[in-house]
């Protein structure tokens, strides 16, 4: 009977900052799992996402989790199917054994049938001539792996709706945290691109005080010979005097 996983044996150090430790409680993890697997998983995680505040973390913290119960699922569906391919080689030694049985002696058969099948399961050289007999009759390998998803067809959808359902928390958790991240960048944004634009009338207005010096330099230029030119001009007066 399977016991408690014993996670004193080995542990990594963990990978959250001292200040953040607390919001990660130790994994709970299934017989045959490996905390070294788990720890590993998660760090990959942490890496990527990099987290800095305690939202952050809680948020990575879960897609972790997730991540950890797909591959949790994948693999006892992977041993499920290998579960129910003692039941598929079973159904298919039916269809080939009672095939022209007589009534009265299907019950016997029947025995026959299951033990065959438990000796697939449990003795190799067994199952070589199982297989050998199957293809005989042409059911391959590819025939009695039908036969398994047939057979655990109901138990399957339950895996698939368990990891469908752990597949679109974990995308929700991380559009939640790329819009967490964004909404952190925004102030910061929106500072520099204030900074930009004090900076760009600054300029715009040292430019527009150097036009203003230059056109007053050219215009002061300018006025001495206007005046000159007025001097030589004949006025009304000594005009009309010589008339």
């Amino acid at each position: 009977m399977n016991g408690p996983v014993d996670l004193r044996k080995s542990q990594p150090a963990s990978v959250l900052p001292p200040q953040f430790e607390a919001l990660c409680f130790p994994p709970l993890l299934l017989p045959g799992e490996n905390i070294d697997h788990y720890q590993a998983l998660q760090a990959l995680i942490f890496r990527d996402l990099d987290p800095h505040s305690a939202i952050e973390w809680l948020l990575a913290i879960d897609i972790a989790e997730l991540s950890w119960e797909m591959q949790r699922y994948r693999v006892l569906r992977h041993r499920l199917l290998s579960t129910y391919r003692q039941k598929a080689v079973e159904m298919t030694l039916r269809r080939v054994d009672l095939a022209g049985i007589a009534p009265d002696f299907q019950d016997v058969a029947e025995i026959y049938i299951i033990g065959n099948a438990l000796d697939w399961q449990l003795d190799a050289s067994a199952a070589l001539d199982i297989e050998a007999r199957l293809r005989s009759y042409g059911f391959d390998q590819h025939a009695v792996s039908m036969e398994v998803y047939v057979q655990a067809r109901e138990i399957l959808s339950l895996f698939e709706s368990l990891l469908n359902g752990a597949q679109v928390r974990r995308l929700l958790l991380i559009k939640e945290f790329n819009a967490l991240r964004q909404s952190a960048r925004r102030p910061s944004n929106r500072r520099a691109h204030r900074t930009a634009l004090l900076r760009g009338g600054e300029r715009q207005q040292s430019l527009t005080d150097d036009t203003n010096e230059v056109i007053e330099a050219d215009q002061r230029e300018r006025r001495p010979c206007f005046r000159r030119r007025c001097k030589h001009r004949p006025s009304i007066k000594s005009i009309e005097g010589s008339d």
